[in-house]
């Protein structure tokens, strides 16, 4: 991965878009990335979040996308990039209702 690589990844326990701070190689084994963070802003646009850095596992990537960026303060999604990032956020929404309800049950 490159400096300015967009990526969607889980931070903070959010689906995310994420760009990709600096450009080194970054592998399974490296302990953190380093990357901007991105909220949704409407169709295809992201607003750089809050909190616009964080540090993550690269074990939080979900998928990364085959173009990069050099702006840090909005990014605009391709509509295939967009409509993988809502399937995503769907289906990791879905796993933490599903891990909420089993807990649910579990303490009843």
């Amino acid at each position: 991965m490159n400096r300015g690589t967009v990526a969607v990844a889980v931070v903070q326990h959010q689906v995310m878009i994420i760009q990709l701070v600096q450009g080194c190689s970054h592998h399974r084994r490296d302990r953190w990335i380093d990357v901007y963070t991105y909220t949704p802003f409407g169709d295809h646009l992201f607003l750089a979040s809050s909190v616009p850095q964080a540090r993550i596992a690269p074990s939080d990537l979900l998928t990364v996308f085959p173009f990069r960026t050099t702006t840090t303060d909005l990014i605009e999604l391709p509509a295939q990039a967009y409509q993988e990032f809502l399937q995503l956020k769907a289906k990791h929404q879905k796993k933490q209702e599903n891990l909420w309800r089993a807990w649910k049950a579990k303490s009843r």
